[in-house]
């Protein structure tokens, strides 16, 4: 017995629609890794790895990600956003469910790295769905929309974790993670027919795929230009991770109180995202690029001015407020540059550009701070963020963007 045809999603329908096909996914997703995230390296230490070796597997997750980057765009522009969804979440549930049996530090990693690489996948199956899925005057407030209810779900995810922790050790967040793996991929598998979307005749799926070397060579200016931007934001966003707990840590604050700070930030983050998209659908882009990075800058280079929980807590907010207006940035961005006949070859690319970042950032903080000092590597991250607003002032179009020829 054939089931009814889904109901398709035209431009005129409000985000609403999009609510349980891809918004709830993004959150269900996002605690299933805000449940997972604490967990990494206790379990790596629990198998026998070293601090080390711990800090490794952590960084799995992010070199994973990275490398998925570029094969997702062709793996979407092949298959379809569905598909490619399927796909996604069944590396991403190997991953999980190697992660929580492994039986040593090796195997661990590998399913960690595994979860990456489908997180690549996924996310830009979604991004590209909501990109067609969404008239353009609505496409920033969508996906920052999308981006805030995902960093709602990591801030969540921790809770939930702690929770089936207690009960079932350490590697209950990674079961966590499980359900929320299968949920997500369950509710983005009944993804509304789009007309002349990638999985039907006319549209973008089930193409032959562009070799990657053509789109980037075709596209280069926008990626050596803008594509900077792209990974400063990326640094000074995932620099704040790691900064912000070592110098609560420099100025005696305590596990609990730094915890309650990043609470409060990451709440400030969640708060700001679709207001910060309806303010790019409505004024441009630019002016939202621009302030999130010298709010990224103003932070950064007042961290080091912090010596109580009072002025740390300021300086939190302030990040907070730099990170919810960078919500949906980058993906807005990399939508509006997309060329209509390589669009996912291309998002492959630019997200390529922003993961080297979020890589690059902690890894800076790391590397300064060995050679100098934690504060001198808060100022570092601080310039380079004032510079990244320079670049997003210089090559982001004043203008909004209109119909491009495919």
């Amino acid at each position: 017995m054939h089931s009814p045809s889904p109901t398709p999603v035209t431009a005129d329908r409000p985000l609403r629609r999009l609510v349980v096909p891809a918004f709830l996914p993004a959150a269900v997703f996002g605690i299933g890794q805000g449940a997972a995230a604490p967990v990494v390296a206790l379990s790596a230490r629990e198998l026998g790895g070293s601090v080390a070796a711990a800090g490794v597997i952590v960084a799995l997750l992010g070199l994973g990600q990275v490398l998925g980057d570029l094969p997702a765009g062709r793996i979407v522009a092949r298959l379809g956003e569905r598909n490619a969804v399927l796909l996604g979440s069944a590396v991403g549930l190997i991953g999980v469910a190697l992660s929580l049996v492994a039986p040593s530090v090796v195997l661990l990693g590998v399913g960690v790295g595994l979860f990456g690489v489908a997180s690549a996948v996924w996310g830009l199956a979604r991004q590209s769905y909501v990109i067609d899925a969404v008239p353009e005057a609505m496409r920033a407030r969508a996906l920052s929309a999308m981006a805030g209810l995902s960093r709602l779900g990591f801030l969540l995810g921790p809770f939930l974790g702690a929770a089936v922790v207690h009960f079932v050790g350490t590697r209950g967040g990674f079961l966590v993670q499980l359900v929320a793996v299968v949920a997500s991929g369950a509710l983005m598998a009944g993804l509304p027919r789009l007309e002349h979307g990638p999985d039907e005749p006319g549209g973008r799926g089930r193409r032959p795929g562009i070799s990657l070397r053509t789109v980037v060579t075709t596209h280069s200016r926008v990626l050596r230009t803008l594509g900077v931007g792209a990974l400063l934001m990326g640094a000074a966003r995932a620099s704040r991770t790691a900064v912000l707990p070592l110098w609560a840590d420099h100025i005696g604050l305590d596990a609990v109180s730094t915890s309650l700070l990043f609470g409060i930030g990451a709440a400030i983050d969640v708060a700001l995202s679709y207001p910060a998209g309806r303010l790019m659908d409505r004024r441009g882009r630019r002016g939202v690029a621009v302030a999130s990075l010298l709010v990224f800058a103003a932070a950064h280079v007042a961290l080091p001015l912090a010596t109580t929980a009072v002025t740390l807590g300021a300086v939190t907010l302030l990040m907070g407020v730099g990170n919810g207006l960078s919500n949906g940035v980058i993906m807005t961005l990399g939508a509006d540059a997309a060329p209509a006949d390589a669009r996912a070859e291309f998002l492959g690319a630019w997200r390529l550009c922003h993961d080297l970042g979020m890589l690059a950032g902690p890894a800076a903080i790391a590397v300064v701070s060995a050679a100098a000092a934690l504060g001198a590597a808060a100022l570092s991250m601080g310039g380079l963020a004032a510079v990244g607003a320079g670049v997003m002032a210089r090559w982001v179009p004043k203008r909004l963007p209109g119909p491009r020829p495919g």
